[in-house]
């Protein structure tokens, strides 16, 4: 079985980083979207919280999970058998960083292979923190996020 794992805070999970699951699902047997923890990170939504968003979004995606991890990622790939990293570029800016830490981890498990996947172009501009910035200030992000999850993050981060 080819097990991929599509690793990040999904802090929310938006429709770019769905499009990239989607699209993974259809090249691995299994595809783990991992909620990593990362310490340098102040999350809106608590780790269980994004854990459920992610489940209910794609609860449709038969061969898609969710998990949780908080040590590396190389070592996660290692101890749950997958065969490859999944991770979305935007533009040339997150290949840079990406390609260094594809690198950090395949030294650590050199089983682990990354693959990068080109962001659709609907979605090139999306991130997680770009729809909390906007919906902080009252403003629209239905075509940013789920609609499943869409009140959820609204009510969580709009501004009083």
């Amino acid at each position: 079985m080819r097990i991929a794992v599509c690793p990040g805070s999904f802090d929310p999970i938006t429709n770019g980083h769905l499009d990239i699951i989607k699209r993974a699902s259809l090249l691995f047997d299994k595809v783990v979207v991992l909620v990593s923890v990362n310490p340098s990170k102040n999350c809106s939504f608590t780790q269980e919280e994004r854990v459920e968003m992610i489940k209910e979004c794609t609860q449709n995606m038969e061969n898609v999970s969710v998990d949780t991890f908080s040590g590396l990622l190389a070592d996660y790939v290692r101890d749950n058998n997958a065969c490859a990293i999944v991770k979305g570029l935007r533009a040339v800016s997150d290949f840079e960083y990406e390609f260094q830490q594809s690198l950090a981890n395949k030294n650590i498990n050199p089983n682990a292979e990354t693959v990068f996947l080109t962001t659709s172009a609907e979605f090139m501009f999306l991130s997680s923190s770009l729809v909390k910035q906007i919906a902080l200030f009252g403003g629209d992000i239905s075509d940013f996020v789920p609609q499943v999850i869409l009140d959820q993050i609204q009510k969580r981060l709009r501004k009083l």
